[in-house]
């Protein structure tokens, strides 16, 4: 069987290495995959048609800027995918890329065609849903309250959880060790600084979180900065590191694989205090090793606008939407000022524990009983599939 997918950015790159190791595992016959993705599913057997930078973009501004090259690289997968012709073309996130394709393959050859993380109709755009049941066949979705809308636009989903609900703590011993090796007392507040993984992102944030930097350690001599650098922006993050006043610990994936690489991203993560960071899947990463955190994001003129009057949601951080429970800090676009952010560390450093139990109760709402979300993610496909032969 040929399975097509598309992935955008390394959220959705760590989702579809699990989708398509569960593929392995439970599919009783032989698998090719073809499609777009990054390191870990090329670990699983993906040849990627171009790197997955070239279309890791959010934001209207950043789409518009990016327009012809965004443009090319959806042609160059459209006629991929009519060329293969595969049994199923599975995207994952990524809607304004990985949609246009499907809408675009489906106008000239019939694919069965599965979305991988529900749009955000519950936050914003409702009517996405119906639009994409002409083109979309099956929804996986992360959370458990999304089938309710997806089925109500008429396309069949199933609620397959989200992979970092089942990561364990890091051992404690290797949290210890970290903080040695960074001579960080007992006294020493860590913080951990997660400016996103796009390039938008961190000319948009980084600026904030110099600022934000100096300030905090000019009121908290203890304190300590620690930013863990995505591959993909790793090389401009270290050029806007150079600015800094303060020292920071910086983390890489030098000389390390993309597993370890996450393993060591986990214990830094525990190793911390506190955590400022961009909005997305990061805070459930953060939730996952019980970090408290603030969030903070900032986006173009056009983006802000946009959010500002079609959002339909009170909160954009996931942990406080699973939970129904407003408990961590947001400072979204007007709100993204270095001493708002500031005066939220402070108060959040002073109450630790008081985000952890929410925290707790978010991941247990993600988890699918029995099974993992990668082979649960699997056999919704394989499931679907079968369908479609009767």
């Amino acid at each position: 069987m040929k399975v097509y997918l598309i992935a955008g950015e390394p959220s959705g790159d760590k989702l579809g290495a699990e989708l398509m190791a569960g593929l392995i595992s439970c599919a009783p016959y032989e698998l090719e995959f073809f499609g777009v993705g990054g390191p870990l599913m090329e670990e699983q057997g993906l040849s990627s048609l171009f790197p997955i930078n070239d279309i890791a973009v959010m934001g209207i501004g950043e789409i518009l800027a990016k327009y012809s090259f965004l443009k090319k690289r959806i042609k160059n997968t459209v006629d991929d995918i009519r060329r293969l012709k595969p049994d199923v073309l599975i995207t994952i996130d990524a809607p304004e890329f990985s949609l246009r394709v499907a809408r675009m393959v489906r106008q000239k050859l019939f694919v069965n065609t599965i979305h991988y993380v529900a749009p955000t109709v519950w936050a914003w755009r409702p009517k996405r849903a119906k639009r994409m049941s002409g083109y979309v066949d099956h929804i996986l979705a992360l959370y458990p309250f999304e089938p309710s809308y997806m089925k109500s636009a008429g396309i069949s989903c199933d609620f397959v959880g989200h992979p970092v609900a089942e990561e364990k703590l890091p051992d404690r011993r290797l949290v210890n060790k970290f903080r040695q090796e960074h001579e960080l007392s007992e006294n020493d507040k860590l913080i951990a600084f997660l400016p996103g993984s796009r390039r938008s992102e961190i000319d948009r944030l980084m600026p904030v979180f110099k600022s934000v930097s100096s300030n905090l350690i000019s009121q908290r001599l203890n304190i300590r900065i620690v930013i863990v650098a995505a591959p993909a922006v790793k090389n401009i993050l270290l050029e806007s590191l150079r600015e800094w006043e303060a020292g920071v610990i910086v983390i890489t994936n030098d000389d390390l694989s993309n597993n370890d690489f996450q393993k060591l991203k986990r214990i830094v993560f525990a190793s911390c205090d506190l955590a400022l960071a961009a909005s997305g899947t990061v805070s459930l990463e953060l939730a996952a090793t019980e970090t408290p955190m603030v969030i903070a994001y900032d986006m173009g003129f056009l983006s802000r606008m946009v959010f500002r009057f079609l959002i339909r949601v009170n909160s954009v951080n996931l942990v406080n939407l699973i939970s129904n429970q407003r408990i961590i800090p947001e400072f979204i676009g007007n709100n993204c000022k270095p001493d708002k952010i500031v005066h939220a560390l402070l108060s959040e450093l002073d109450n630790p524990t008081v985000q952890k139990s929410v925290m707790r109760k978010s991941l247990e709402l993600l988890k699918v009983s029995g099974t993992s979300s990668g082979i649960a993610a699997a056999n919704s496909v394989l499931n679907f599939l079968e369908t479609r032969k009767t």
